[in-house]
């Protein structure tokens, strides 16, 4: 089923969205251990009947380097990004991919979406799927969230720790760096925002390495709802899918950054099942917001999994200046749309929010207790 694309006002402030029904290819790169190669193609066999019956995926291939019998290429399609967000990021991929583990030496996944292509094979999507006319514009920079939650009575201990660790080297190779890390708690959830330069996989196996980093997570660990150890290859990677908040959309401005310039965290009351809806939603209000001049909005990141959406936001100002923009609320229609979509009941507000005073309820309930904000230098 192809999606219909959130067409964006401002084209070249999009750099990243996972919301253009563009088709999604998937390119992950193995290496395993030599003599592997029969163990490594049978764990593959088994694992790609379960992965063609996932929603949304098209067709993969497995390619073997020519050169290098132990280097493999896997490519998979996908109809667009949120049914791929939602396969790689959940338990039952870990479960999946588990076989491949005993034969992997090292694993670099990429992913992109279709922009064009040529050959006489037709894909295999509807007639009526279209490719993205225009690529989007943005710098060498990815962001990416991490969120957990903590045993009740242990926030005020958690937001302590979080709130006085001390900084990790921000420079992982010639061609990654990473440039900001903002930590927010909401009730229990903790959210960790990250923006790299270069390679993220990179740059968060570099940050989880740290001793800086690793004596925080220790001094966490027994305040965690999940428990975790980071030292066991396939408890870390439970954790960090469980973790793992992709950024869905991300919109800039183009206005300079300036000393009023305030970043602050929301977590919206989601209705049951609504929390991707919202997420579009608050995606084209961004979008209308970049080429607003009236906005005070300087950039804007949507983050969702599941019934979770966190948006980071960057406003010139405080955000208590323009609830309506802060909260991406700020188009009429949008408002009435978010009416049905928020749990606005459970925070204890009648009706959609149509004026200020309810805006500004609203941004108070949603709105994160930041930690830390933290930007390398000379980023």
């Amino acid at each position: 089923m192809s999606v219909s694309p959130a067409v964006p006002s401002d084209p070249d402030g999009v750099s990243t969205t996972a919301f253009d029904g563009s088709r999604v290819r998937v390119v992950l790169m193995l290496d395993i251990h030599d003599g592997t190669q029969r163990e490594f193609l049978d764990a593959y066999e088994y694992m790609r009947d379960r992965v063609a019956a996932v929603p949304g995926h098209i067709g993969d291939q497995l390619c073997q380097s020519l050169e290098n019998p132990t280097q493999w290429l896997i490519t998979s399609e996908w109809e667009s990004a949120p049914p791929f967000l939602a396969w790689v990021n959940s338990e039952e991929h870990l479960d999946t991919v588990q076989p491949l583990q005993s034969c992997v030496r090292d694993t670099r996944s990429m992913r992109y979406s279709v922009l064009r292509e040529t050959g006489g094979a037709q894909p295999r999507v509807p007639a009526d799927e279209t490719l993205r006319p225009a690529p989007r514009v943005g710098g060498n920079v990815v962001r990416h969230a991490l969120t957990f939650t903590v045993r009740p009575g242990c926030e005020s201990k958690v937001a302590e720790i979080l709130s006085g660790y001390a900084s990790p080297e921000a420079r992982v190779d010639d061609s990654t760096r990473l440039l900001r890390t903002s930590l927010y708690l909401y009730g229990h959830r903790v959210v960790r925002a990250v923006e790299v330069r270069g390679d993220l996989q990179a740059a968060l196996r570099h940050v989880a390495r740290q001793p800086e980093v690793r004596t925080v997570e220790e001094a966490i660990n027994p305040c965690l709802v999940q428990a975790r150890d980071l030292d066991d290859p396939r408890s870390a990677r439970l954790f960090f899918t469980r973790a793992a908040l992709p950024a869905v959309h991300h919109v800039t401005s183009g206005h300079p950054d300036g000393p009023r310039v305030r970043r602050c965290a929301l977590q919206y009351p989601v209705r049951p099942g609504a929390a991707q809806t919202l997420a579009r939603l608050l995606a084209r209000q961004d979008e209308a917001a970049a080429s607003d001049p009236a906005s005070p909005v300087r950039a804007a990141t949507v983050f969702h999994r599941d019934d979770i959406v966190v948006r980071l936001v960057d406003v010139d100002g405080e955000p208590d200046e323009a609830p309506a923009y802060a909260l991406a609320l700020h188009e009429p229609v949008g408002v009435a749309e978010a009416g049905r979509l928020l749990d606005l009941a459970a925070l204890g507000i009648d009706g959609p929010p149509t004026d200020e005073r309810t805006l500004l309820r609203l941004l108070a309930h949603t709105r994160m207790q930041p930690l830390t904000d933290r930007r390398s230098p000379a980023s």
